[in-house]
């Protein structure tokens, strides 16, 4: 089902990915710097909750800037709550890379306001921890601040995600999280000698599990 959310003076495509049966949660889901909401990992993502009764609304927001994409995940957060079609229970905030980012900062600043409880925790595909060859600033703050569960799917050779730095921050996050490397895969999930397709298999499922496991069912 696509959808306009209003945004500003302007609107934000987005589309619904709906259950067969009436969902009790979703995920808001969006892209990295480069692509948009039609980026093949977030339509296979969105496909297999939606098959597996998670309701999943994916959003194309194009800001290079991370506060504009963080006002944009904000505003679409807002329209699910108040959505009439779909009354849920509460939401998983997921994306990639910077939109991973932007969800993290969302987080962040709900939390510090009135939290309802309808976020959920967040989920995090190939988080850019810091800029390729650039380990010393870290890109860690929101995540230290977090208290809701967080899962990170990211690969073993991500050039903007190495394996021991992701590692030293999570034993310092306060949340409840988990961490799960795809091996030798590098920033855009891609693995020498296996499909994109089998990748992605094993990146939903780990979502799914993960998502089932922290809803409090």
């Amino acid at each position: 089902v696509k959808v306009k959310i209003p945004f500003g003076n302007k609107y934000l495509d987005a589309i619904f990915s709906v259950p067969e049966k009436k969902p009790t949660y979703g995920v808001i889901l969006t892209h990295g710097a480069g692509g948009d909401m039609n980026f093949p990992h977030l339509v296979s993502l969105a496909a297999y909750l939606a098959s597996h009764g998670v309701l999943c609304l994916r959003f194309t927001c194009k800001g290079l800037n991370v506060a504009y994409r963080t006002k944009a995940f904000k505003a679409v957060v807002e329209y699910l709550e108040l959505c009439d079609d779909y009354k849920l229970s509460g939401v998983f905030l997921a994306g990639r890379s910077m939109g991973s980012r932007a969800a993290a900062s969302v987080i962040r600043q709900l939390s510090q306001g009135d939290d309802d409880g309808f976020i959920q925790g967040l989920v995090c595909l190939s988080y850019p921890l810091h800029r390729p060859k650039l380990q010393s600033k870290l890109r860690d703050e929101d995540l230290l601040l977090i208290t809701c569960p967080v899962l990170f799917v990211s690969g073993s050779a991500d050039e903007m995600c190495e394996k021991q730095l992701l590692e030293g921050v999570v034993s310092k996050m306060k949340a409840p999280k988990k961490i799960h490397w795809i091996d030798k895969a590098n920033h855009g999930m891609a693995v020498k000698g296996r499909t994109a397709d089998d990748v992605m298999e094993e990146i939903n499922a780990q979502v799914f599990s993960w998502l089932r496991q922290n809803v409090q069912l």
